[in-house]
């Protein structure tokens, strides 16, 4: 007869508590070996791809060719090797017959950052903000990071914290400066190098609109939302829309695209209600530029596609944007009003629900408007500097850089 062992309660707590300690730090242990081990196989990759690179660019998806497109011309006709890095399969860079530009696809969230984080390069440019605040970090071995703004509007209107660790911000005007500045104080950061470039997917949209085709003489209103709960279109919504229908001219919708993502039941209540309505379609097509070409006028929020608008066709534009939050953004610690909110009472006509029965005559005032016409002038000339120039603009500070690092 085999003797029985006899633990007391006391000690055998006590040896359960030590084998589940073995267990936890076996598994932790191991954990962090698979972990390193894949930094290291990532590492490993990063330094054959990527071995004395001068020059990196990362897109985050295939509607920012525009920006990059003019920029990478000006590198390819000087014979300037770059590694472009995307986060679209179907990006448009690799339609291109580039010789000097190396187009790579480097995954998604995560994935490409995980990439991005372990860069070896002297210059990496962007236009995603947010570098070195949440995952996408500011790798060691990169000596100069650029952020490169994609759209006329102010260097704050990035979530919180969008710009503060870049080294140098290209701006497509000097009204840009002051609130980039101002934050720097602030927050007790170094301060950035700034340059004033211009536009590229504006130069690049300036020169596409040549090639449209004549717009038609039917009056046309569209409307251009941002998305969210302040956006027009899920503020408004049938408020809004059913006193334009009434008025007999062509409506156009162009949700913005991430309202298919956030808020599809408010896009197929809305679709279902005028689904029989002959003067009223929607726009989902990924440029923008056809709808905006057939607008005679642009009703929008506070959307900076406002400003691509009334710059490129120099056409008016009602506005709704009275309760904007700007706390979870840069601009909510600024003292000022951006520009792009005082701006706005200037070259735009404000709109508000109390007005919608009144629209078709709002409508028809604004467009007559000649003091409107003069201040969209004068505001696109402080927000749209070196016309048709920023590809190149961008290739010269760049290479200037360049020399430095």
């Amino acid at each position: 007869m085999l003797p029985l062992l006899y633990i007391d309660p006391g000690t055998g707590s006590i040896l359960f508590s030590i084998v589940i300690g073995l267990i936890t730090t076996l598994y932790f242990l191991t954990k962090t070996a698979i972990i390193r081990l894949k930094v290291l196989i990532y590492k490993d990759k990063t330094k054959v791809n990527e071995s004395k690179i001068d020059f990196v660019f990362y897109s985050e998806g295939k509607q920012y060719w525009n920006v990059f497109a003019p920029i990478c011309n000006e590198f390819e006709k000087n014979q300037v090797k770059v590694l472009f890095y995307t986060s679209s399969e179907d990006d448009p860079v690799f339609l291109q017959n580039y010789e000097y530009i190396s187009p790579e696809y480097i995954g998604k969230g995560n994935k490409a950052f995980a990439r991005l984080n372990m860069l070896e390069a002297d210059i990496c440019l962007m236009t995603t903000p947010g570098l070195d605040v949440y995952q996408l970090k500011r790798s060691k071995k990169v000596k100069h990071y650029s952020h490169i703004l994609h759209a006329l509007d102010d260097a704050t209107s990035y979530r919180l914290f969008g710009l503060d660790y870049f080294d140098s911000v290209l701006l497509s005007g000097e009204y840009q400066v002051k609130g980039i500045r101002e934050l720097e104080s602030l927050r007790n950061l170094p301060p950035k190098n700034l340059r004033v470039v211009g536009c590229p997917y504006l130069d690049v949209l300036s020169e596409k609109i040549k090639n449209l085709p004549e717009k038609s003489s039917d009056f046309t209103v569209l409307i251009a939302p941002s998305w969210g709960a302040s956006g027009i279109l899920s503020k408004y919504g049938e408020q809004l829309i059913t006193p334009l229908v009434e008025t007999g001219w062509n409506i156009i919708i162009r949700p913005h695209p991430q309202s298919k993502t956030s808020e599809p039941d408010m896009l197929k209540r809305l679709e279902g209600k005028y689904k029989d309505v002959a003067n009223f379609v929607w726009d989902y097509n990924s440029e923008n530029i056809d709808s905006l070409s057939k607008a005679d006028i642009m009703i929008s929020d506070f959307s900076s596609v406002i400003f691509d608008y009334c710059f490129l066709f120099d056409k008016p534009f009602l506005y709704c944007n009275n309760e904007f939050d700007h706390r979870p953004y840069d601009s909510g610690d600024l003292k000022e009003t951006p520009w792009k909110f005082s701006v706005l009472k200037e070259i735009g006509v404000e709109l508000n629900s109390n007005s919608f029965d009144h629209i078709k005559e709002i409508i028809s005032e604004a467009c007559k408007s000649e003091t409107l016409k003069e201040n969209r002038l004068k505001a696109k000339d402080t927000a749209w500097q070196n016309r048709g120039k920023a590809g190149e603009k961008v290739y010269e500070f760049l290479m200037e850089i360049k020399r430095t690092c």
